[in-house]
């Protein structure tokens, strides 16, 4: 895959972030969210590209764009074919509410390679690479946690898991604390949280929890850039949901889906920039003089490189975000 793209990726979610953070603390998701997809979709239609949506902001019907199966890019005869993964505002709500952890992804891998996961729950777990094939999710709370300890040479008291903060957690949670591990809850965005699971310094060590399909099909496409590991099991909650796996092909709804099940080969490139701090990237920041400057990451699987980017906007020569 051709490795400029990294860079054009990094400018797709940057226009993402530079679109929507205006809207910090507002109130409005909807329009934030909004904010986020039209910035990304006009930078897509400068990349030179034959892409499709499989993971998006849903069906034809229910976006305007970024849909699943909408061609992106100027699709030329030579062009590379590609699936693309795309949630221009991971965290709504914190943008809405202007606290921590949103940002924007994007993850692109040939065609074929990416899981067209359905729109529903899906039970996740994300690791670094210290306890790659050391757990899976078939495993007991319990011996996750002793894995861990013997991956990562820690006390089980010192390792921390992560997870959505949702009523539907409290079974977990109280088992973790049974167990003497630490718990650090987060409101939005897991994608930033499995991501997290790959730096020693971020204190975090699991991600365990339900949380959106989508989102862990994205996951693990960063996971496969930093060699970490996610696994996934789908987690309908009703008969019709049951019936849209097997409809996109997932008959075994209960089957443990592994990396390469979410993410084939490593011809995977995933961006992701900061719209509000977090502990992977820090926000946009506004200056004067229509300035503004973008914190982003880009990884790709093939070389393993991850490369951090600090970019400042001259936003007067791009009139689309001067306001």
């Amino acid at each position: 895959m051709d490795r400029n793209l990294a860079l054009n990726l990094v400018r797709v979610t940057e226009a993402a972030a530079l679109n929507c953070a205006r809207y910090l603390g507002r109130g409005d998701k909807n329009l934030a969210d909004e904010a986020a997809v039209n910035g990304m979709r006009k930078m897509f239609d400068t990349l030179n590209i034959d892409g499709v949506v499989v993971i998006g902001e849903g069906e034809m019907d229910e976006a305007p764009m970024l849909y699943i199966g909408e061609q992106i890019g100027k699709a030329t005869p030579d062009s590379i074919k590609l699936d693309i993964a795309v949630d221009p505002l991971d965290g709504t709500n914190a943008v809405a509410k202007g606290i921590s952890n949103a940002i924007s992804v994007v993850a692109v891998a040939p065609r074929g390679c990416l899981l067209h996961a359905p729109d529903m729950y899906m039970n996740k777990i994300a690791v670094g690479p210290k306890a790659k094939g050391k757990v899976n999710l078939d495993m007991s709370v319990e011996e996750i946690l002793k894995n861990l300890s013997v991956a990562l040479n820690k006390n089980i008291s010192d390792i921390t898991v992560t997870m959505l903060d949702r009523p539907r957690h409290e079974g977990l949670i109280k088992e973790i604390r049974r167990l003497g591990a630490r718990i650090k809850l987060f409101q939005d965005g897991d994608v930033a949280a499995a991501i997290a699971t790959c730096f020693d310094d971020s204190g975090v060590d699991v991600l365990l929890g339900i949380g959106g399909a989508p989102e862990g099909v994205i996951a693990a496409a960063a996971l496969k850039c930093m060699g970490g590991e996610f696994q996934g099991r789908l987690h309908p909650l009703t008969d019709e949901e049951c019936e849209r796996c097997k409809a996109m092909g997932l008959d075994d709804v209960n089957k443990l889906l592994t990396m390469e099940d979410l993410v084939k080969g490593n011809e995977v490139v995933f961006a992701a920039t900061g719209i509000t701090n977090g502990e992977l990237l820090k926000g946009v920041v506004y200056y004067g003089n229509n300035m503004a400057k973008t914190y982003s990451v880009v990884m790709r699987a093939e070389t393993g490189t991850i490369r951090f980017i600090e970019a400042i906007h001259r936003l007067d020569k791009k009139p689309e975000y001067a306001k």
